[in-house]
Parts: C-alpha cells; sequence; structure tokens
C-alpha cells in the first residue's frame, strides 16, 4: 500500500497550524496529478506531426508541470510553514494550471492527450483555489 498525501500530513507530530489538511491533501495529489499529465502531454505533443503547431502548448505543459511539482513539494514541508510563501506558489499554481487547462483546451479536439491533460489542470487549479480558500 502506498502512503497518500493525507496519510502523511496525518502522521506530523506538530500542529500544521490551522491548515485544513483535507484540503491540503487534495491539493498535494491534484498537483501530483496535474504534473505528470502535463509531463505526458508535453513529450506526445513533441511526438505529434504538426509540433510546430504545438510549440505553445508544450511551453505551458513544462511550465504547468514544474509549478506543480515545486508545489507539491512546498505542501508537503510543515517545519518553519511561511503562509505567505505557501499562498504565492499555491497562487501561481492555480495560475499556470489555468493558463495551461486553456491552452489544451485548444487541442483537445484533435489530440486526447490535450483533452486529458487540460482536465488535469482544471482539477488541480480548482484544488488549489479550495486551498486558498482556507489559508488565513
Amino acid at each position: 500500500m502506498t502512503a497518500s498525501a493525507k496519510d502523511m500530513l496525518n502522521t506530523y507530530p506538530a500542529d500544521l497550524g490551522g491548515v485544513d489538511p483535507d484540503a491540503m491533501s487534495r491539493c498535494i495529489e491534484a498537483c501530483a496529478a496535474c504534473a505528470q499529465a502535463c509531463t505526458a502531454c508535453a513529450d506526445a505533443c513533441l511526438s505529434e506531426g504538426m509540433v510546430g503547431d504545438l510549440t505553445k502548448c508544450i511551453r505551458t505543459d513544462m511550465d504547468c508541470a514544474d509549478i506543480c511539482t515545486a508545489t507539491a513539494a512546498v505542501l508537503s514541508r510543515h517545519t518553519g510553514y511561511d503562509a505567505n510563501i505557501t499562498r504565492a506558489i499555491v497562487q501561481a499554481c492555480a495560475i499556470a494550471c489555468k493558463a495551461c487547462a486553456d491552452e489544451c483546451a485548444k487541442h483537445a479536439d484533435m489530440h486526447e492527450h490535450c483533452r486529458l491533460c487540460a482536465e488535469a489542470c482544471r482539477t488541480c487549479e480548482q484544488a488549489c483555489n479550495e486551498l486558498l480558500a482556507t489559508l488565513g
């Protein structure tokens, strides 16, 4: 059995400082799933015959994957928690996910990987916004 983000948060020995552990774990897991989807979408775009038409999509996928990965990492650390840093990176993640979802949606009719990526990005954007709503 693999430990989930929620399982790991539940083992943290100190107080999480009022952060909603359910919203936090959903955001961590959505970020990880989105990073994977964006990486796979960028790779699939590179294999398409009309790769030149997908340049912006590839760039947006890669940026979103990097930001989601960093966000999941920051959210997984709680020692010396800084709400301002957490808020800033989660806001950046929501913005990157929206931009990537919007770009991938433009190609979703032609490329299933773009449709799936847009879906993962929208889920992550929502999880980020839900977490932001719980942060003080």
